[in-house]
């Protein structure tokens, strides 16, 4: 029965998950929560791993859950899951594209995907951010420093570079910080 949860579940994920990876955590986390596969803390922590491995976050997501619940066969069918409905689709969008894209409600749909899109990465990074800031209904001070120096050092790179900081280098100053800040006990 697991195993068809999963399916079900990351097909749900597949299906729906608009905007790429980081638009999908929040679906992600509905599905895994409502079935109880994992905490929400866990899942906060799954987020940050998963974005620092290679691979997309979705398929690194399902591929850890599935392995939770069902072992090696639960990754192979909620990875399957979450990435059959996106194959289908890249199938269906290269036999029609040619007429699609020339088409004004398809051109409209794009666009209007565009801000729902926006809005749901933003909604979860504050989301993310909040959880991560507030630690069992305490003020994090260490979080918050660490969140604060990143966002100025992000600024900072792209002020000074006119380039955006490398996700690569984020995570390994996160790293840093996250040694630092917390390996110093107060």
């Amino acid at each position: 029965m697991v195993l068809i949860d999963l399916f079900l579940g990351f097909l749900k994920v597949g299906l729906f998950a608009f905007g790429g990876s980081y638009g999908s955590i929040p679906l992600i986390r509905d599905i895994v929560l409502s079935y109880g596969w994992l905490s929400d803390e866990t899942f906060t922590y799954l987020v940050a791993i998963a974005e620092s491995t290679p691979g997309p976050i979705m398929i690194n997501l399902a591929t850890y859950t599935g392995n939770v619940q069902a072992g090696v066969i639960g990754a192979i069918i909620a990875s399957l899951a979450v990435v059959l409905p996106s194959f289908c689709i890249v199938l269906l969008i290269m036999v029609l594209m040619k007429n699609a894209l020339k088409n004004n409600y398809v051109k409209a749909i794009l666009k209007g995907l565009k801000p729902a899109i926006i809005g749901i990465i933003l909604a979860t990074g504050s989301y993310m951010i909040i959880n991560n800031c507030l630690d069992i209904g305490a003020i994090n001070y260490r979080a918050i420093f660490i969140t604060v120096l990143l966002i100025i050092i992000s600024l900072l790179s792209r002020y000074k570079t006119n380039k955006k900081l490398s996700p690569i280098r984020l995570i390994i100053i996160s790293s840093i910080l996250g040694i630092i800040v917390y390996g110093i006990n107060f």
